[in-house]
């Protein structure tokens, strides 16, 4: 870059603008094929362009050691390659990555993004004085969204960590720290017995990492049986809950879930919440898939009691195609999450005033503030986390947010939700598959099993192999979808979003039956 060396004046806006060009040149091709290839979606198979080529613009699929070599991608030790080297590199990204814009990518729980560009500000949101504007968004933001969930206390509210887990890590955190005050000095042996953290059969395996990272260990992760709908089941929680502290253990925290990663089911939080309630219980909801359906009339009920949450995660960067990533932390007081996270850093925050939160309960910690007190404002971001170094992560959904609009989303999620319902409805007129979630489907995945005329193998490794070659198949049909490991053998999990068409899972079936009637199979 020409810089204030000899002389020169500074050039950089013009530097930038020509990278953007020159970088803008390759991502447009890269989004207009996946366009393109929206008719061999529809046909379930790779259909020849006009010039009679045929392309997987899905993926140009490689073993690792292959695209190793076919890359030779190197760090250079000496000078760099300037601007032929990074649009090289660019270029060879793009070429062997997995194009989520393709219509065929249903594999994973996020897809593409928008087109907003939110790249050009480099600040760190830790505190206010670096970063007002955005310190303000996040705050307005988080406020906002809370709201959707019931949270409308006075400094409800919320702030992005690093993803869904970060998030979930961060809510453990601040749970034992308000619930047991001592154990911020003194660390776990505060409690009176071990700690306990219970969580469906269907949770999330974060629960568990962040018991190992809170040095509880993973025994201290209590997992509850869930119904044949895969929501947690209420009364076991209840009966582990007695068993825990019989056992001279220390219930602490229950994590709930909306819209669980296998199949998507939203368990029973006012029941769940009943129960914490009696026994002085942290509730966490754990809404990274599933809580942005709060958007929409048709299936905001779904989320029935999360006001009732002490804190609760939700992903925009999934189910609203925001970004990744971006992922946020909600709860009805931020004085909460304040006294939790605080440390004295006198080098960095520098607020004048810091809330006050009376301990010892759930209840007490989340109202207690004097009633008819203002309650002070917090704006150094950081002093409610664990991170300190802060990404603008909420300016992801405050741009689509403002791009789209409350409505604009709403009509988005319900039209996948009725995509995903439509797949179903496809699957069993086929009388090929066997469906493992309920039709409609709780979220945006669809399960099954591939079972020619609805026979499944009696042998579940049977199932998980047909299952395995099936998805391995797919991928040069230009398709790429997941499977998860049930009671018959692993089944097939199909994510839909709402950028998916009609004839994209029609030629999904097309596929899927195509390969699964090859001799070979």
């Amino acid at each position: 870059m020409d810089g204030i060396q000899g002389g020169k004046p500074l050039s950089r806006a013009a530097e930038v603008e020509h990278l953007i060009d020159a970088v803008k040149s390759l991502i447009i091709p890269f989004i207009r094929d996946a366009d393109e290839a929206v008719p061999s979606r529809a046909a379930g198979e790779l259909l020849a362009d006009s010039q009679g080529a045929v392309r997987n613009t899905l993926v140009d699929s490689r073993r690792p050691e292959d695209l190793v070599k076919e890359l030779s991608f190197s760090l250079p030790a000496g000078e760099g390659r300037g601007e032929v080297g990074l649009l090289k590199t660019i270029k060879d990204v793009l070429k062997y990555s997995v194009n989520t814009w393709d219509q065929g990518f249903m594999d994973k729980l996020y897809a593409s993004t928008n087109p907003l560009l939110l790249s050009v500000l480099n600040t760190n949101v830790h505190v206010y004085q670096v970063s007002p504007a955005l310190s303000v968004i996040e705050r307005h933001t988080a406020k906002t969204l809370a709201r959707l969930f019931g949270f409308t206390g006075p400094r409800a509210g919320g702030v992005t960590c690093q993803g869904g887990s970060s998030s979930n890590l961060t809510s453990i955190v601040i749970a034992r720290n308000i619930l047991y005050p001592e154990c911020k000095i003194k660390g776990n042996s505060c409690a009176t017995g071990p700690f306990v953290l219970f969580t469906s059969e269907h949770g999330h395996y974060s629960v568990e990492k962040a018991a190992i990272t809170c040095g509880l260990g993973s025994e201290a992760v209590w997992t509850v049986p869930v119904d044949e709908a895969g929501r947690m089941n209420s009364e076991a929680l209840r009966a582990l809950v007695l068993r825990a502290k019989s056992e001279g253990r220390t219930p602490l925290y229950v994590n709930a879930t909306a819209g669980t990663t296998v199949l998507g089911s939203y368990d029973p939080f006012e029941e769940i919440a009943a129960v914490c309630k009696e026994f002085n219980l942290w509730l966490h909801i754990d809404a990274s898939w599933g809580g942005p359906a709060i958007f929409s009339s048709k299936h905001r009920g779904k989320l029935a009691g999360s006001h009732l949450a002490n804190s609760l995660t939700v992903n925009p960067h999934k189910m609203m195609n925001v970004p990744v990533t971006c992922s946020f932390l909600l709860g009805p007081d931020m004085a909460v999450f304040h006294k939790a996270n605080t440390l004295p850093a006198g080098y960095l925050f520098h607020s004048a005033s810091t809330p006050e939160v009376t301990n010892g309960s759930t209840a007490a910690a989340l109202n207690g503030h004097a009633a008819g007190n203002t309650p002070p404002e917090i704006w150094d971001l950081a002093d409610l986390t664990l991170q300190c170094g802060r990404r603008a992560d909420s300016l992801k959904l405050a741009l689509s947010w403002i791009y789209y609009g409350a409505a604009g989303f709403e009509r988005q999620i319900d039209g996948a939700f009725e995509l995903a319902g439509y797949l179903a409805d496809l699957l069993v007129q086929r009388h090929d598959f066997v469906l493992v979630s309920e039709n409609p489907p709780p979220c945006l995945q669809v399960c099954f099993y591939y079972a020619p005329g609805g026979r499944l193998p009696d042998e579940p490794e049977e199932n998980t192999r047909r299952t395995r070659v099936i998805v391995e198949r797919l991928v040069p049909r230009g398709y790429m979808v997941d499977y998860a490991p049930g009671k018959k053998g692993s089944f097939f999990r199909v994510v839909v979003n709402f950028q998916t068409l009609k004839g994209t899972v029609e030629g999904l079936v097309k596929a899927l039956v195509a390969v699964g009637e090859e001799s070979t199979l």
